[in-house]
């Protein structure tokens, strides 16, 4: 799977305020989900956390949306989480549980485990995935849905600039001290990330708008972690505000 050249198709898509990003994000998520369960029987989804997929949560979880996707036939895993219990404000897996999950008839949950030693909790997570994907020692999961977000900094997931993930090629998932955040973080590595069948990004805030620059351009050469996000054969999508977009 590795050795076969595969392209990459990005799009962009700009809307005015949040309300108009989360109605473009749940569109795509359910025509994502629509095909994944069609051809495969399932949906499987890594979620991120922060305040900006709150929007795109709080729509799916309105009946209007909810009583329409089989939330049944889809599994719930995370990109990254902070090292705090699932209960705490900042949890990523608490964020969505509040925000999404306890309101919709999802069962299928696998959550990193941010309350347990992070070493642990990455080894534990990794043979999670391994076992509910079926893979094989050298393979990597490939995820129909991956929400993810973009720092001021570049960052993606808890992969930050200049983070030993950012060379890591053979692990699913790793632990790692964050020293900006004075902070231990679990992360989904780049392969992974890569390997997906859909990256989605949503992008709000004026501030982000040089980053935003930086990381869309797939022809220089990737100094970002969201940069470096290019998934191999499959689709790499951009959801921003016009402040992002404009830095207005």
């Amino acid at each position: 799977m590795q050795g076969r050249s595969r392209s990459i198709h990005l799009s962009v898509h700009i809307h005015k305020d949040p309300a108009a990003m989360a109605e473009r994000a749940a569109h795509i998520f359910a025509a994502a989900c629509e095909e994944a369960v069609s051809e495969r029987g399932t949906f499987t989804v890594a979620l991120s956390g922060g305040h900006t997929p709150i929007p795109f949560f709080q729509l799916l979880a309105k009946s209007d949306w909810a009583d329409r996707l089989p939330w049944d036939k889809m599994s719930f895993f995370w990109v990254d989480e902070r090292c705090v219990d699932p209960e705490h404000p900042d949890s990523n897996y608490g964020l969505a549980r509040r925000e999404l999950l306890s309101h919709v008839p999802a069962t299928h949950f696998y959550r990193m485990r941010g309350e347990s030693d992070p070493v642990e909790a990455a080894v534990r997570y990794e043979q999670q995935i391994r076992t509910e994907f079926n893979l094989g020692p050298d393979e990597f999961p490939r995820f129909d849905f991956m929400l993810l977000g973009m720092g001021d900094d570049g960052h993606t997931g808890s992969i930050f600039p200049d983070s030993p993930a950012l060379v890591e090629q053979k692990r699913l998932v790793i632990d790692q001290y964050v020293p900006e955040r004075k902070a231990d973080r679990l992360t989904l590595t780049l392969p992974v990330i890569n390997n997906a069948r859909l990256c989605l990004f949503l992008v709000t805030g004026s501030e982000k708008h040089e980053v935003l620059s930086r990381a869309l351009n797939l022809l220089a050469e990737p100094t970002l972690p969201a940069q470096m996000v290019r998934p191999r054969g499959g689709d790499l999508i951009w959801i921003v505000d016009e402040a992002a977009a404009t830095g207005n």
